[in-house]
C-alpha cells in the first residue's frame, strides 16, 4: 500500500518493487560534463588565478544558486509552491540551469523518480544515497540508475508544452557558453575558468555533498512514517544553501515555499521571496498550514 499522497504524485509505478530493480551503470556525458569542468576550474583557476575573478565566482554562484536552483528549479518549477509572472518565472529557472546539474525536464524528472521512490517503505540505495561517501560520490556525480521497469512521469501542461524549457532541455549545457562568451569580454581566461568552470564545479559537487548529508546526517524535527528516508537539517549550511538544507523541514512540508520554518533556521531563499512578494512579482506563498494534512508525519522536536 502506498503512502498517502502518492497516488497524485508525479511518478506512477504499478509495483512499487519497480523502482527497486535497476543497475547503476557509468553514465559517459555525465562523467565527462563534471570532470571536464573540474580540471577546467583546477588547472585553469589555478593558471590564471586573479582576485577578482575569485570574487566572479563567489557572487555568480551565490546568484545562481539562490535565483536559480532554490528559487526557480526547486520552489517554483518542481514544487509550484508560489506564483510569478511567466517572464520572471522563465529567468529564474533559465538560472538553474545555469547551476549545471540539467535541464529543466531533467532536474523534474530526477527529483520526481528520487521523491517517489525515497517515500516508499523500501527504496534504491542509488535514490537514497545509501551507500559509502565514496560510493555515493562515483555514483551520482559519474553514473546513472537504469531501472529494469522504469515508472510513468506525467508532468502537466504547464511545463510538458513549455517550448522555452524544451528549447532548455535540449541545449542546457550550450547555455553556459552567453555567460562565458560575456566573462571572456569583460576579464579574459580567468575570468572563464572561475565563473564559469568552478561555479558549475561548486554547483554539481555541492548538490550532491549536502545530498548526502542530507539523507545520512543532520536532525529531524520531523518523521515521515512508512518512508524508507528521512530528510535531515543541516543549520551550518542553510546560508550556502540558500535554505535548502532545511531538508527534514522540506521532507515534512514539500509544497511550502519556506524551508526555515523555526526561529534561528535561516533559509535566504525565503528572504528574497518576501521581498519579490512586497514588489508585487510573486504571490500565493505557500506554507505549511496553508497544505494538506500528512496523516503519516510525526511531530519529533517541540517548536518555538
Amino acid at each position: 500500500m502506498l503512502l498517502a499522497g502518492l497516488d497524485h504524485h508525479r511518478v506512477h509505478a504499478e509495483q512499487a518493487a519497480f523502482v527497486l530493480e535497476g543497475d547503476v551503470r557509468y553514465a559517459p556525458g555525465k562523467s565527462l560534463w563534471f570532470s571536464s569542468m573540474a580540471v577546467a576550474a583546477l588547472v585553469g583557476g589555478s593558471l590564471f588565478f586573479r582576485w577578482d575573478a575569485v570574487a566572479l565566482f563567489v557572487v555568480s554562484t551565490g546568484f545562481v544558486l539562490l535565483f536559480g536552483h532554490s528559487l526557480g528549479s526547486h520552489r517554483q518549477l518542481i514544487h509550484h509552491s508560489f506564483q510569478c509572472p511567466r517572464w520572471l518565472r522563465l529567468a529564474l529557472i533559465y538560472c538553474g540551469v545555469q547551476v549545471g546539474l540539467a535541464g529543466p525536464l531533467g532536474i523534474l524528472r530526477q527529483h520526481e523518480l528520487r521523491d517517489y521512490a525515497q517515500r516508499l517503505p523500501v527504496c534504491h540505495d542509488y535514490l537514497r544515497h545509501g551507500r559509502g561517501f565514496w560510493t555515493d560520490a562515483w555514483w551520482q556525480l559519474h553514473c546513472e540508475l537504469h531501472l529494469h521497469r522504469p515508472p510513468h512521469l506525467e508532468i502537466e501542461p504547464l511545463i510538458a508544452n513549455d517550448r522555452v524549457l524544451r528549447w532548455l532541455e535540449k541545449t542546457w549545457m550550450l547555455q553556459q557558453l552567453p555567460p562565458a562568451v560575456l566573462f571572456y569580454l569583460w576579464g579574459g581566461w580567468s575570468f572563464v575558468f572561475w565563473g564559469v568552470c568552478a561555479r558549475v564545479t561548486a554547483g554539481v559537487l555541492g548538490h550532491w555533498l549536502i545530498g548526502w548529508f542530507a539523507h545520512n546526517h543532520g536532525a529531524m524535527n520531523y518523521e515521515v512514517r512508512g518512508a524508507a528516508v528521512q530528510g535531515r537539517n543541516i543549520p551550518w549550511t542553510s546560508l550556502l544553501t540558500m535554505g535548502e538544507s532545511w531538508h527534514n523541514n522540506h521532507h515534512a512540508f514539500p509544497g511550502s515555499a519556506r524551508l526555515g520554518l523555526a526561529p534561528g533556521e535561516w533559509d535566504p531563499g525565503w528572504w528574497m521571496l518576501k521581498l519579490l512578494e512586497r514588489c508585487g512579482l510573486v504571490w500565493n506563498l505557500r506554507l505549511p498550514e496553508a497544505l494538506p494534512p500528512r496523516p503519516e508525519l510525526a511531530v519529533l522536536a517541540l517548536r518555538q
